[in-house]
């Protein structure tokens, strides 16, 4: 169990995983909170991370930071993506080691199952069939990060564990119009749709692939959770079990804003994979669920994008 007066240090935490982390940690009643902004610190800059680590000591630490994106943005960033993520996580999970830290947490992402994992997805069918290959360098520089954690616990001893969420939405989301994930892409397209009174929207793909979601918040709450009650080299699923189609989502995030026209869609465009549901069994039986429904959750994300100052990029 973490100390309430630990010293954690959160990597990435003004991002959507590390503000909720730092929220969630707060509201358990840890103070000692250690943040550092890409400015202030460098995590793709060995001797900045080195020279960190040296200085501050944490004793646990939860690795949020990430370069992330859509579609999209995987697909036009591919070394860039690869290069950053791998980097990053190298060096921090390097220092942590060397100095001393009691745990490490990182984040990864469903991205790192097979394309055709047998569903729902547990986290035995890591690498056993290819991946999916819009984004297959962002789940390569993710595998490689859970592997160093776990070929450290077998060659050293140390107690780093990972945690794999499915999609998440929630508050402090990237709402950018190239270069964010679908469902916060929906709440800003179907926001300005409604605000210029169009007619109709138009969606990518056919609407036919099945995706899960998970509130951001309830992420962090399990992150906290297993930070305390688990170790293992294997992964933990984060997910709610539930799955609903592309279609359904945006009829629902449509709802939602008060969108009323219509909904087309274009076919010419990537779906991406079929279906990607968790298997959430493992975090189950550690006693984690999930607490906060869908439609709930795009309400709060809705009203996330509403007092979001990243609304007026265009």
């Amino acid at each position: 169990m973490m100390e309430k007066e630990a010293k954690i240090y959160v990597a990435g935490h003004r991002g959507m995983v590390g503000s909720a982390i730092v929220r969630e940690l707060k509201r358990q009643g840890y103070e000692n909170i250690v943040t550092r902004t890409h400015k202030e610190l460098d995590l793709c800059r060995q001797s900045e991370v080195e020279a960190f680590f040296s200085t501050e000591q944490p004793e646990y630490v939860f690795l949020a930071a990430a370069k992330v994106g859509g579609i999209m943005a995987n697909q036009e960033a591919l070394a860039d993506f690869m290069y950053d993520n791998m980097i990053l996580e190298m060096n921090v999970i390097h220092s942590a080691w060397k100095n001393g830290c009691k745990k490490l947490e990182f984040l990864g992402s469903s991205c790192i199952y097979p394309r055709m994992a047998p569903q729902p997805m547990k986290e035995s069918c890591l690498l056993t069939s290819e991946l999916e290959k819009t984004n297959e360098a962002y789940a390569l520089a993710k595998i490689s990060g859970l592997k160093y954690c776990e070929f450290l616990n077998r060659q050293y001893g140390t107690d780093y564990i990972s945690v794999m969420p499915t999609n998440l939405y929630g508050p402090n989301d990237n709402y950018h119009p190239m270069h964010s994930h679908v469902l916060p892409a929906l709440i800003r397209r179907f926001h300005e749709a409604k605000e210029q009174g169009l007619s109709f929207v138009t969606c990518w793909g056919d609407g036919s692939v099945l995706r899960e979601f998970l509130y951001v918040d309830d992420l962090a709450n399990l992150c906290v959770f297993l930070m305390n009650h688990y170790s293992g080299n294997e992964t933990v699923n984060a997910g709610t079990g539930k799955e609903l189609t592309i279609k359904e989502l945006t009829e629902l995030v449509a709802h939602v804003v008060g969108y009323a026209g219509e909904i087309r869609w274009d076919s010419t465009k990537p779906n991406g994979t079929p279906r990607k549901l968790l298997d959430v069994s493992k975090a189950k039986a550690l006693g984690w669920t999930y607490k906060t429904e869908l439609e709930e959750g795009i309400r709060l994300s809705y009203q996330d994008f509403l007092n979001s100052p990243v609304r007026a990029e265009r």
